[in-house]
């Protein structure tokens, strides 16, 4: 028999939401950079400074979420069958968005027609980051992984170095047993107060959107997209392509929405798009991923080193961008360069894991490597990049949070009711629905 409902809860005025106040900040950023340029450029610490206060606590909620659930988990070979199990995930997927890259680049061809003279191009303008590019090796990578002091991993701010010492921290936490005991509860109790401060800072999101935008349209215009307006729009279309064919598949294998995702994302996804770093809404999606039914263990242990390993919108970037360069220089690859490139591409994706600017800088480093297409030709791009960094971001993030719900579900910590309960509320806030619960005699919500 059923009983009488409850009263739903209060729903928050529509210019409380987060999502609306950074919508409101980013079209007013970009009105404010077009009418006045120069006041517009004046705006870039707003930006920086957020983006600044996010990386604060980026390390300690990494940290505390790896270890506790580490210390959690009632066996520790699952550690390392989680982390197997998203690296598979992240080179399939990683190769994936490296060919649709190639297809789309062949189907729209971008850049044909162009016709650049490769000797007439400004190879200093994009000097230095081939000179960054050429610091990338795989070998240097992996022992950068390995932080020189534990104190130095937190001051950098490097994900990778603070994702290895919580690993193996939160193994030795397990693996002492009953005496650590106090050290796994003051860590448990500590990750609540971290937490509430990722809430305060996500309160001057809107203000780090607006300034961001702000710079990046009074710096560069809207008149910058003119020229390369195919390139951009090919990009973003093929990024789309991904995230809905592609990822919309993986998510319903795994029995999601993709759509449902990103509504229940929008927050942070808009945060993204303001700032053009997936870094600024880390904290916020690890929080969201547990509230959707991911574990804790999972989430600590994915969406770390998928913002190192699972660059989707960046491999998609990278080929459609190397096969610009030779369509615009008139250079025709066979199929053997273009493996080649795909491979490379594959590699440096990797090595410039925490790089800032590491987009461009992959793709010097990917086009050393191949020399049937000049790294000068990078400088037909240098002036867009920043437009297309918006969606680099947005499609790495998307990928990241799906990864995590996949993954989970492969290690069975995935708790099915809590993720519909999620992107089900999501819906309905969207669509103005009131949210009812209808409780039967034992008290539980049906």
């Amino acid at each position: 028999m059923l009983a009488a409902t409850t009263t739903p809860p209060a729903r928050r005025p529509i210019h409380r939401r987060l999502y609306v106040q950074v919508l409101c900040a980013i079209a007013l950023g970009a009105l404010v950079g077009h009418l006045w340029p120069p006041a517009g450029e004046q705006l870039k610490p707003l930006g920086d400074a957020f983006i600044k206060l996010v990386k604060m606590v980026i390390a300690p909620v990494i940290f505390l979420t790896v270890v506790n659930g580490i210390a959690g988990m009632s066996s520790l070979r699952s550690v390392g069958r989680v982390m197997a199990k998203a690296l598979l995930y992240f080179v399939a997927l990683s190769t994936l968005a490296l060919v649709v890259g190639l297809v789309v680049a062949h189907l729209a061809r971008p850049g044909a027609g162009l016709h650049i003279d490769p000797a007439a191009l400004d190879a200093a303008s994009v000097r230095g980051y081939a000179s960054k590019a050429h610091e990338l090796t795989l070998t240097g990578f992996l022992l950068d992984v390995i932080p020189s002091t534990v104190v130095g991993a937190f001051a950098s701010g490097n994900i990778l170095q603070v994702l290895f010492f919580a690993v193996v921290f939160g193994i030795s936490l397990a693996m002492a047993g009953e005496p650590a005991a106090p050290v796994a509860r003051f860590f448990e109790a500590l990750a609540a107060p971290v937490f509430q401060l990722v809430h305060l800072l996500m309160k001057a999101a809107p203000v780090g959107a607006f300034g961001a935008i702000a710079f990046t349209i009074g710096r560069y215009g809207i008149g910058a997209l003119a020229n390369l307006a195919w390139l951009v729009l090919t990009f973003y279309a093929a990024s789309a392509l991904f995230v809905l064919v592609v990822l919309g598949a993986v998510a319903r294998l795994t029995g999601f929405s993709i759509l449902a995702l990103i509504r229940y994302l929008k927050a942070e996804l808009l945060l993204v798009l303001g700032t053009s770093s997936s870094e600024a809404a880390l904290p916020s999606l690890m929080e969201k991923m547990e509230q959707a039914g991911c574990r804790k263990s999972v989430v600590g242990l994915v969406v770390p080193a998928g913002y190192s390993f699972n660059l989707d919108g960046t491999n998609i970037y990278m080929t459609l961008a190397a096969l610009f360069i030779a369509q615009a220089t008139g250079i025709e690859l066979s199929l053997g360069q273009q493996l080649v490139l795909l491979g490379v591409a594959m590699i440096s994706s990797k090595g410039a894991a925490g790089v800032t600017g590491a987009g461009f800088i992959t793709l010097a480093a990917t086009l050393a490597v191949v020399p049937a297409v000049p790294v000068a030709g990078m400088a037909l791009i240098l002036g867009v990049d920043r437009f297309m960094s918006e969606c680099r971001s947005l499609t790495n993030f998307i990928g990241n949070a799906v990864a995590t719900v996949v993954v989970a579900r492969w290690e069975g910590a995935l708790d099915r009711c809590a993720l519909d309960e999620a992107l089900g509320r999501a819906r309905r806030d969207a669509v103005g629905t009131p949210r009812r619960r209808i409780m039967i005699e034992s008290g539980e919500p049906r």
